[in-house]
């Protein structure tokens, strides 16, 4: 009885350990594959992360090179804009030369006239004296003819006869037997206009300012629409400008500008206003200005300045 009673007590116990062991026995078995799945997840990981290195790696050589490239291209760029901007500076400098040089022929040519007008008006004065001299020497008495005057004529009393000796009232008689024109030929009111501008010219060139400035505003208030008047107003503005009168200066090309439109002198007028612009601080008139002559003259050389010095303008800000 004890025995069979200890017997169901044993089987009890051991059907009961049996039960208690297979759970213990399953949780470790689930727990191993956890750990398998982990480590393959964290071998996984790795494997992605030693991916994502070599990549970025990869990617970093690129960025590396790509900004090497952006560099080199940048310097060979600024190295092209240099060059370009020494180039376009002196091409200015050139076509400023140049206009120079022709400004400078254009004065001498225009010196080398006024010159050949001042020989010719002495020659013309030489010839008018040449003349007065030949027609004195016809109006003197003929060989043999009237007793010159001054001449004494002795009376049989040995005086002076002064009234056989007076010069007879009325005009004085020529070699032809006509009468003789004493009357002043008459003068022209104002020189001819290409004789003033030579002599105002010479003036100018001689750096004779307040004389040429005067003499130019002569030959305008004398001939105010003839062209040569626009280059009076011209000369006039430049003079101003030499001197840092600037407002004058502007005035004088506006009235070459705006009055004289065939004028040769308009290009130069257009680039030495904006220059006038550019001292007083009017940067947006004198562009202005420039971008007018660019527009009107395109291929002339004082167009070719004004290109440079909107360039150099804009290089500046």
């Amino acid at each position: 009885m004890i025995h069979s009673r200890s017997l169901r007590i044993a089987a009890a116990l051991l059907f009961f350990a049996g039960i208690t062991s297979l759970p213990a026995h399953a949780a470790s078995k689930d727990m191993i594959q956890l750990q398998t799945q982990v480590q393959q997840l964290q071998d996984a990981v790795a494997r992605l992360q030693q991916s994502n290195d070599e990549r970025m790696g990869v990617l970093k050589d690129l960025v590396q090179q790509t900004s090497d490239a952006i560099n080199k291209m940048s310097t060979d760029v600024n190295g092209l804009k240099l060059g370009m901007q020494n180039q376009q500076d002196a091409a200015a400098t050139r076509d400023q030369q140049l206009s120079g040089q022709i400004q400078s022929l254009n004065d001498s040519f225009d010196e080398l006239k006024a010159r050949l007008a001042r020989m010719e008006k002495s020659l013309g004065d030489i010839q008018g004296q040449q003349q007065s001299t030949a027609a004195a020497l016809n109006n003197l008495p003929q060989v043999g003819g009237a007793i010159p005057v001054g001449t004494p004529n002795s009376n049989p009393n040995g005086a002076l006869n002064n009234s056989a000796n007076a010069i007879p009232a009325g005009p004085v008689s020529g070699s032809n037997g006509g009468p003789t024109n004493t009357q002043p030929a008459s003068v022209p009111a104002n020189p001819p206009v290409g004789d003033m501008y030579r002599t105002a010219y010479a003036d100018y060139i001689s750096a004779k300012y307040p004389l040429a400035s005067s003499e130019f505003s002569d030959l305008i208030k004398a001939y105010p629409d003839d062209n040569l008047s626009g280059n009076a107003y011209f000369y006039l503005g430049e003079m101003d400008l030499r001197t840092q009168k600037l407002s004058a200066a502007i005035k004088n090309y506006d009235q070459v500008l705006e009055r004289y439109p065939n004028n040769a002198k308009i290009p130069a007028a257009h680039l030495h206003k904006a220059d006038a612009l550019m001292d007083t601080k009017q940067t947006v008139a004198a562009e202005r200005e420039l971008h007018a002559l660019i527009q009107r003259f395109p291929n002339s050389p004082e167009a070719s300045q004004a290109r440079a010095k909107l360039s150099s303008h804009r290089s500046r800000q």
